[in-house]
């Protein structure tokens, strides 16, 4: 009988492994290179796909990372945790017509490892000091798309991030196996290379005085906070030991420095039907849990999570259960033994419990219903709210003058990390623009104080 592998082994053999140079040279002969490029359009940050594959059918990897850096300077990190199955290879023409998609994602992820490991000066050239200095408040892709795009036009930008590492999410949100080799580093460390970035780490934006402060020492303000706030499941038994919430989970497992001292239940139970539910649940899997189930309140075509991360979820032996909603937490001696979950029926679209309860043992109990934004303090400072998150316009404005903002904390986007990135691409071309009319009010000098 082979010995169980240690944990980070399990995680990391999860991983899809990348291509070779012959598989990518003959995964690229099989692109149509169409002149129309759905795939392009359904890239939010619309990478010329048909052109970065046909460089790499010619042996020409430079030229293709060079294609793709210039649309997305995440394209590394994004090339391994985008939904391709939903964005780039649905709308692939291999795929409407024959059921089976270039590996578009495969092939950037082979075109930008390959750019790695060389000096990030090779695709990047930063124009000179303009003098003027950007704050951008939130180290996660948006916020480093944005930084990266001020920093090149020859602005000074400063990122703080209330966190000890930058990254966002892409260091403490997903999975281990998507960003194996710590590569979610290895990318911020190697875009910094390219100058005009500061990163400043435990610093937290948490009150009106801050922002103010903040507007008045830089000539401009991004805004790329993310979530900070998780959803309650506003019953019962919530607070009994062994309830966590799915994303610090996940950002534990993520900064562990040693997986087989980690504590993962024998019986988890993870409550949401998304990404984070999908990845919470593998990891603890891989990590040792003898049965994993998600618990979702309504079918499976609602869940948010893609067709193929479900399936990759129930081939690592997750168990995925539907129209089930969690009705109150069970436990002995303080914590947490078993979770109650209503039946659910959809009446006219209305989620409604049949009166059936099933109640499943569990000594872990993982929520991943959502996030909110955590900013109690934004309409007093002058920003405007809808359905939780920021207001911006197209190019990222805030309501605020000198304010933009992006990301997951902005009205209207999806939470995914591509186009969190184009919302930072697009906010510091907004920024550039601004800062490039004339003023009579030249920023100071001075950083903000420590929250």
């Amino acid at each position: 009988m082979s010995p169980t592998p240690h944990p980070a082994q399990a995680i990391a053999a999860a991983a899809e492994a990348p291509l070779t140079r012959a598989q990518a040279l003959l995964e690229a002969e099989r692109c149509l290179y169409c002149h129309d490029a759905p795939c392009e359009q359904a890239c939010p940050t619309h990478i010329p796909v048909p052109q970065f594959i046909r460089r790499i059918g010619d042996g020409d990897l430079r030229g293709a990372a060079r294609a793709i850096l210039a649309a997305n300077p995440l394209g590394g990190l994004c090339a391994r945790v985008c939904p391709t199955e939903e964005l780039c290879e649905a709308v692939c023409v291999r795929n409407t017509q024959q059921g089976q998609p270039i590996a578009i994602g495969r092939l950037q992820r082979h075109a930008v490892d390959a750019a790695m490991t060389l000096p990030a000066s090779t695709f990047f050239t930063r124009a000179p000091a303009t003098g003027r200095h950007v704050a951008v408040v939130g180290a996660g892709p948006a916020g480093l798309a944005c930084a990266h795009g001020l920093a090149m036009q020859g602005h000074s930008v400063v990122v703080f991030d209330a966190r000890e590492k930058a990254g966002g999410l892409n260091e403490y949100g997903l999975a281990s196996y998507k960003t194996a080799e710590d590569f979610a580093q290895r990318e911020i460390a190697w875009l910094l290379q390219t100058g005009g970035i500061t990163v400043r780490c435990g610093w937290k934006l948490a009150s009106v005085a801050q922002l103010v402060e903040l507007r008045n020492s830089f000539d401009a303000v991004f805004l790329g906070l993310g979530l900070g706030g998780t959803a309650a499941l506003g019953v019962p038994g919530e607070d009994l030991a062994g309830v966590a919430d799915a994303v610090d989970f996940i950002a534990q497992l993520r900064q562990a420095p040693d997986l087989a001292r980690l504590p993962v239940g024998r019986r988890v139970v993870v409550i949401g039907g998304g990404m984070t539910a999908i990845d919470a649940a593998v990891q603890a899997k891989l990590l040792g849990a003898e049965q994993v189930t998600i618990a979702y309140r309504r079918g499976p075509e609602a869940m948010s999570a893609s067709q193929v991360e479900q399936h990759w979820a129930q081939t690592h032996g997750v168990v995925i259960r539907h129209h089930l909603a969690p009705q109150a937490l069970l436990g002995q001696d303080g914590r947490v033994s078993a979770i109650a979950l209503a039946v659910q029926q959809e009446v006219d679209g209305r989620l409604q419990p049949t009166g059936e309860v099933e109640t499943l043992a569990a000594d872990q109990v993982l929520k991943a219903i959502g996030q909110k934004l955590a900013l109690p303090w934004a309409e007093s400072a002058g920003l405007a709210i809808q359905g939780g998150r920021l207001v911006v316009d197209a190019e990222g404005r805030t309501a605020l003058p000198g304010v933009w903002a992006g990301g997951d904390c902005v009205a209207g986007g999806r939470d995914l990390t591509v186009e969190a990135v184009e919302h930072g691409k697009q906010a510091a071309r907004s920024i550039h623009a601004a800062l490039a009319q004339p003023t009579n009010q030249p920023a100071a000098q001075s950083l903000p104080c420590a929250a």
